[in-house]
């Protein structure tokens, strides 16, 4: 009889717990499914425009509308891909800029370094590795364009599982040419778009704010080995509040001072946020 009474009370928590999984907002106890999604490379190259920018400079927000303009329609990342990288170096003057980071700074003296320029300024843009002051004139398809009859020298796939508010993310990259390998470092970057800041102090003051592919999170450099490819696997937290709609990989292959390749992954796509 007591061996009955313990199978029957052990029955009883194994069907309360099953319910209990089955419940609404119990996810935490049973696996959600995920979905990979990935991207690849084009045999053409494909256009690099960063922008170093700062909620805190009132010359900016042109800058900041351009490269959502240029990069609104999804079919232009197979041209140009945008990366907005706020700097530091504006808090002071009154509004902190949430989405600044000295290492954006530091990328950007770099390139200051790497064309012998004895300064750096907002809004900047670097398109494909040079400085490219004609960002708001005519002739910016142009010379996109120029940048893409290049072929690919460097290869590039991302990989991204989204799940649990978590993007288990993989990069990989390879260069054929053996003479291009020692000196190329490959980046990973997440975007978000979509995003209003209504500012309240500084050159900004009273100004909301609208940003696109602002750079959320940073990781690299990463060398080749010595056969040319790099493989890299990360967990990136999915930034708070925002729709995977909004967010996308960036991987890109850079040597010295010029962008060799790149390609980003929206994961709204289908197949990526179903």
């Amino acid at each position: 009889m007591k061996r009955a009474a313990k199978q029957l009370k052990l029955w009883r928590l194994l069907s309360w717990s099953l319910t209990l999984a089955l419940l609404p907002g119990a996810s935490q106890l049973s696996a959600q499914p995920s979905t990979t999604c990935s991207a690849t490379s084009p045999a053409h190259t494909v256009a690099l425009a960063e922008l170093y920018t700062s909620e805190g400079c009132s010359s900016c927000p042109p800058a900041d509308r351009w490269l959502s303009d240029l990069t609104r329609d999804p079919a232009s990342a197979a041209r140009v891909i945008g990366l907005g990288l706020h700097v530091d170096y504006w808090d002071y003057i009154g509004w902190k800029d949430e989405f600044a980071s000295s290492g954006f700074t530091q990328r950007q003296r770099d390139w200051a370094q790497a064309q012998r320029s004895r300064f750096v300024y907002t809004p900047q843009v670097v398109l494909s590795g040079a400085d490219y002051r004609n960002w708001g004139q005519a002739g910016v398809a142009a010379d996109i364009q120029q940048i893409n009859l290049a072929a690919a020298r460097a290869n590039l796939k991302v990989t991204a599982m989204p799940s649990n508010n978590v993007l288990a993310v993989t990069g990989a990259a390879s260069v054929g040419d053996s003479a291009l390998r020692a000196n190329t470092k490959v980046f990973l970057a997440l975007t978000q778009g979509n995003i209003s800041t209504p500012v309240k102090r500084g050159e900004n003051k009273g100004v909301t704010l609208k940003h696109d592919n602002v750079v959320r999170d940073w990781h690299g450099p990463f060398a080749l080995l010595a056969d040319g490819t790099v493989t890299i696997e990360k967990r990136l937290a999915i930034p708070k509040n925002a729709r995977l709609n909004d967010l996308r990989l960036v991987l890109f292959a850079q040597r010295s001072a010029e962008i060799l390749q790149a390609v980003a992954l929206p994961l709204g796509q289908a197949g990526c946020a179903s």
